[in-house]
């Protein structure tokens, strides 16, 4: 079984695969040091499409003038 210390290095890479199923990843360990590595597919593209949209019409709030009209109402 796999234990993590708190002495580990825990990094997260998101990365898209490519052909033939290759990834491609730069990691900050020296040369011959054995690592573990952990794939998990990212199911959260509906969430970011929502989370984007939803930011996005923010801009429709900040109007001047509509900051003006409402703040005397």
């Amino acid at each position: 079984m796999l234990e993590v210390t708190q002495n580990q290095t825990l990094l997260k890479y998101e990365v898209e695969v490519q052909a033939q199923g290759h990834i491609e990843l730069q990691v900050p360990f020296a040369a011959g040091q054995k690592i573990v590595v952990l794939v998990l597919p990212d199911d959260r593209d509906d969430d970011r499409d929502l989370m984007s949209a939803s930011m996005s019409s923010f801009d429709f709030w900040d109007n001047a003038i509509d900051d003006e009209v409402w703040n005397d109402a």
